[in-house]
């Protein structure tokens, strides 16, 4: 983005998401370019390019949140829409070296480029940069992928750095057996919290929701939408807060299921949740819980 005059003396521009000016007049540049003078920070060139600013930062949020519900849920998505998103720098970020997955189970790599044809650039395990042109792909949750750890030792070396979590991302798989009866996981409970506030304010800095008493998440998981619920301390009677287990249920929140029907996509996005919260505990200064 190019400089913008704001009255007679300066310019203003956007540098890395920050509002900055420079003299146009004086000698010498050096230190320009970093702050606004007092005289300009009301004038109408300044405000609206802070309104910009504030624009692109929601965008790039969105888009990321986006991506993030794409790989969640493993749903397909269309190459050609990843094509018309791509020259947007925002959805640059948020999909680049995202790990995707085409027609077959060879067709996986990180994501470098999409053209106007839809046809994808991706880096393969072996190294060797491909072109895709399926109808979809698919960005899978990680507990999904096989070649997990490969990916991972792969993206050190590459240097890859992902702009949503995905290969990097905590997961927690099933186990094998699981009693019939089971309906919760208690594994995470009890994280004791200075208040109910203080517990409510790190489950929606996490991206959660409160509902009623509990910390819920919803999670799309091969074609089912669960609700996994923490339990939180009732408000009300109660001076510090605690975690209580975690539970899933269905759409709708209405039926709580047997631990045996929850999906495997489902259920860590659940544990992170609850793994989470166990994390964000009310700590003493000696260590002690």
């Amino acid at each position: 983005m190019g400089w913008l005059a704001a009255g007679d003396s300066f310019e203003v521009a956007l540098v890395e998401g920050r509002v900055v000016a420079r003299s146009v007049t004086g000698a010498s540049p050096a230190g320009q370019g970093k702050g606004l003078p007092a005289e300009i920070r009301d004038r109408p060139e300044v405000h609206e390019l802070q309104r910009f600013a504030e624009w692109l930062e929601r965008h790039a949020a969105e888009c990321a949140a986006q991506v993030d519900t794409w790989m969640v849920s493993s749903l397909p998505v269309p190459t050609v829409l990843l094509a018309q998103v791509w020259p947007d720098e925002a959805w640059q970020a948020a999909l680049r070296d995202i790990v995707v997955v085409g027609d077959g189970p060879d067709e996986v790599g990180f994501l470098r480029d999409a053209d106007g044809s839809g046809v994808l650039r991706v880096v393969n395990l072996d190294g060797e940069t491909v072109r895709l042109a399926p109808r979809t792909v698919t960005m899978p949750h990680p507990v999904l992928l096989a070649d997990l750890e490969e990916l991972r030792a792969f993206a050190a070396d590459l240097g890859v750095t992902q702009g949503v979590e995905q290969i990097h991302r905590a997961t927690w798989h099933k186990p094998g057996v699981i009693d019939p009866a089971a309906d919760r996981v208690t594994e995470f409970a009890g994280a004791e919290y200075r208040s109910w506030f203080h517990l409510s304010a790190r489950v929606t800095s996490l991206g959660y929701k409160v509902s009623g008493s509990s910390a819920t998440d919803r999670i799309r998981d091969g074609g089912r939408t669960f609700t996994a619920a923490v339990g939180m301390s009732d408000p009300f009677t109660e001076e510090k807060a605690w975690t209580g287990s975690l539970t899933w249920s269905d759409q709708d929140g209405q039926r709580l299921l047997p631990l045996t029907e929850v999906g495997p996509v489902a259920w860590s996005e659940g544990m992170r949740m609850a793994a989470a919260l166990h994390a964000g505990r009310t700590v003493t200064a000696d260590g002690a819980e």
